[in-house]
Parts: C-alpha cells; sequence; structure tokens
C-alpha cells in the first residue's frame, strides 16, 4: 500500500512509530559495557582485586589517564569498587561488584563467540573488500 499525500490528507493514519525507549534506556549501559577497555578491566578483575599498577600492566596498552577514566566509569555504573587502604602511599584495590561478576560469563560468551567465528569474518571482511575495489 503506498501512501501517497492523499492518502495522508484523507484522513488515513500512519502506523504508530516504534517505541524505542527501551533502546534510549539501554545505550549507555552497552556503551560503557562495549567498551574495549572495559572488557579488558572487567575480565582482569575477574581473576580478584588489582591495584592501579597491576591493572595498567595486566592490560598493556591502556594509558594512566584512559584507564583512570574508564574505572572511574565502571565505579559509577556500580560494576567496580574502589578500595583506599590508609598507609603511606595509600593503597588503592579495584575489585568487581556482585554486578561487574555477573558481567563476566555474557562478556566470556561473546569472546567465544568471536573467536569461533574469527576465520569467517575475516572472510567475509576480505570479500567485501574486494568487491568495493572493483566498483
Amino acid at each position: 500500500m503506498s501512501l501517497a499525500h492523499k492518502d495522508v490528507t484523507a484522513g488515513e493514519a500512519l502506523p504508530p512509530a516504534p517505541d524505542h525507549a527501551g533502546c534510549t534506556r539501554v545505550a549507555p549501559i552497552l556503551q560503557r559495557i562495549g567498551d574495549k577497555w572495559s572488557i579488558l578491566i572487567v575480565m582482569v578483575l575477574g581473576g580478584g582485586p588489582r591495584r592501579f599498577n597491576e591493572l595498567k600492566r595486566q592490560i598493556g596498552g591502556i594509558s594512566q589517564r584512559m584507564l583512570t577514566l574508564s574505572l572511574r566509569g565502571l565505579e559509577r555504573d556500580g560494576l567496580v569498587t574502589r578500595t583506599v587502604t590508609p598507609s603511606i602511599p595509600p593503597r588503592v584495590d579495584y575489585a568487581l561488584t556482585e554486578l561487574g561478576d555477573s558481567l563476566r560469563a555474557p562478556m566470556q560468551a561473546i569472546g567465544m563467540w568471536a573467536d569461533t567465528h574469527y576465520e569467517t569474518i575475516q572472510a567475509a571482511r576480505a570479500n567485501f573488500d574486494r568487491r568495493a575495489e572493483a566498483e
């Protein structure tokens, strides 16, 4: 059925727009947990609490600033706790909360899916790139 101008002005109603409220609501959360650094931090902390420099060494390639920002975001979202032990120098430990720990299984499943389908995805990319070059 075509909705020509006359159809709309004749009183026919357009179908209701889909409700994207759920997408809008979860988008910031998906952005946080889908971030490369957040995934790596959660996976490293899955082995137990770590100090800042331990995290930095184990993750590799992350700047001090990016690690700080990522940890703050994860803490803000309730996925990580930051515990300061008064000493000289102060000891700061990061650990997963119960909520953060519950994220490990879905992340591992996605990682396993990516590993299982790696060759297929690489072949699809190469095929796409060949077609794009031919155009």
